[in-house]
């Protein structure tokens, strides 16, 4: 069975040391794995969290945080730097707590979104791809996998789907790139849950599981019968991420247009969306 994971989104932000009561509580919830979403990175002792792990039996896996300021595809050379450098630092915090993936749409800012002519778009896909090229061989030779997201329409202009996914990868051309496929985001841009899968194959690292309003697994109409069914076929034994998110949080809930709460509290939502999964991927025994 797929190892079940919940993002610390569910319930902060910024996630740092004081929080580190997630890592038992999640646990407790029936999760194998927490992705560390990364806003602060100073906020983070990697030790203190590694140590965390260990007592707790949880594993790691890290998502970053991509506002305007971290823009790997942004016209002006020192605000790409300071995106690759931040994508250094998540890999550096990856590699101490033992996490085989940083993730997240590493190749843009959420929230940019432009009507380009196809040469705009070619320039801002070329500088993504000049600056992708130099954290995936920082990530590679850390053995860490970096995992490209796409976004809907409505959070980023320039990787909507799983086939725009690939064909960035294949301009960088690093084995240590790979995607993120999320549920929320093909739910609204792909044509087909299970296409998308069986397109992206080998390349697939991580699923992000969220419903389409981002609630618990299992009370919306994505098609998550379809979904299974082709990671089934691809054989896919990584890990199934829950990523929501919270009112409260404000910076993030802006981010990604939550007006209201969901349609659970924190530790509902986290508690029956690993209840779902796991039954959705169990075996029926005749």
């Amino acid at each position: 069975m797929n190892p079940l994971g919940a993002s610390t989104w569910i319930w902060t932000s910024p996630f740092g040391d004081e929080s580190l009561e997630l890592v038992v509580r999640a646990k407790q919830f029936g999760f194998d794995v927490l992705e560390i979403a990364v806003e602060d990175p100073d906020r983070i002792t990697g030790s203190l969290l590694r140590e965390a792990g260990e007592q707790a039996g949880m594993t790691f896996t890290v998502c970053g945080a991509f506002g305007p300021d971290r823009d790997l595809s942004h016209d002006d050379a020192a605000i790409r730097a300071i995106g690759i450098e931040y994508v250094k630092r998540c890999v550096d915090l990856a590699v101490e707590l033992g996490a085989p993936h940083f993730v997240g749409p590493m190749y843009s800012a959420v929230g940019k979104t432009r009507l380009l002519d196809p040469l705009e778009r070619g320039a801002q896909r070329a500088l993504a791809v000049e600056s992708l090229k130099v954290v995936a061989d920082y990530a590679g030779e850390r053995n860490v996998a970096l995992g490209v997201e796409p976004l809907n329409r409505f959070e980023t202009d320039l990787v909507n789907t799983a086939e725009q996914a690939l064909e960035l990868i294949d301009l960088v051309g690093s084995p240590s790139l790979g995607v993120l496929l999320d549920s929320f985001h093909m739910n609204i841009d792909e044509k087909s849950l299970g296409d998308a899968v069986r397109l992206v194959g080998g390349h697939l690292l991580q699923v992000h599981t969220c419903e389409n309003d981002r609630g618990t697994p299992g009370t919306g109409h994505v098609q998550w019968t379809e979904l299974f069914a082709a990671l089934r076929d691809i054989d896919f034994d990584g890990p199934l991420v829950i990523e929501s998110f919270t009112p409260a949080v404000k910076e993030i809930a802006k981010a990604v247009s939550l007006w209201r709460p969901l349609d659970a509290e924190p530790d509902e939502l986290a508690r029956r969306g690993a209840a779902f999964l796991r039954a959705s991927l169990t075996p029926v025994v005749a």
